[in-house]
């Protein structure tokens, strides 16, 4: 992959007319574009055809979570076209025929520990002290479930991506949200376990979802080449 094809920029927009100007802004600058719950909320999945159409490369993360029955029934009618997509993995390997016939091209993650959450978060979640006083432990544990249930990867903080790829081998991908470039202050952040690009891409992480930063930046098309001369800086 060349550098910029490993920035993913989320479209956390309201609308497709917002979400369509920093397509076009940004298509040269990136190597995906993230739909999440908010943007598919509001649009549905005419606009995941308008993203086909228009060969825009995309990476659904609606994070699926049901029974394997349901999930393979809603995966099917979405998941086509995507390059990357996000599901829960506290199945384990009873997903594994979900979401095998639910990958055609792409690649599915599994979620492990969303990265606005801290020890005492997870604690006051009913998660064991053994595993919530120590995210990377509960990490590890949620990949081992992802490999189990046939994930290509998960999704986790740049913290915890060297001791996912240490573990579960080179191939295993590793998506790390929160990224923090050191030049970008980001005002009442609500995320946690935050790196820099390239913290996280010396830490083994293959895609970086970059989106305040860029979003609120004077100039989101700087701010986006700034990233990639960061990311491509940190690279082997």
């Amino acid at each position: 992959m060349q550098p910029k094809d490993r920035l993913i920029f989320p479209l956390d927009v309201p609308n497709k007319a917002e979400a369509e100007k920093f397509i076009n802004l940004l298509r040269g600058e990136v190597g995906l574009f993230k739909v999440g719950l908010e943007l598919f909320m509001a649009e549905g999945p005419p606009f995941l055809k308008f993203l086909a159409a228009n060969r825009v490369a995309y990476f659904l993360d609606l994070k699926f979570h049901d029974i394997p029955a349901t999930m393979m029934g809603a995966q099917a009618r979405v998941m086509k076209g995507a390059r990357l997509a996000t599901v829960h993995i506290d199945q384990g390997r009873k997903m594994r025929p979900t979401i095998e016939a639910s990958k055609n091209d792409c690649k599915v993650l599994g979620v492990t520990v969303l990265t606005h959450l801290g020890p005492e978060d997870l604690e006051a979640m009913g998660i064991a002290p053994e595993y919530a006083r120590d995210p990377t432990k509960l990490v590890l544990l949620r990949a081992k479930l992802a490999q189990e249930a046939g994930c290509d990867g998960v999704v986790c903080a740049g913290t915890e991506a060297r001791a996912v790829k240490d573990k579960f081998g080179h191939d295993f991908l590793v998506v790390c949200p929160a990224i923090r470039p050191v030049w970008a202050a980001v005002a009442g952040d609500d995320q946690r376990r935050v790196t820099t690009p390239a913290e996280a891409v010396k830490a083994g992480a293959d895609y970086l979802v970059v989106g305040r930063p860029i979003r609120l930046a004077q100039d989101p098309r700087e701010a986006a080449r700034k990233t990639v001369a960061e990311i491509a800086g940190a690279l082997p």
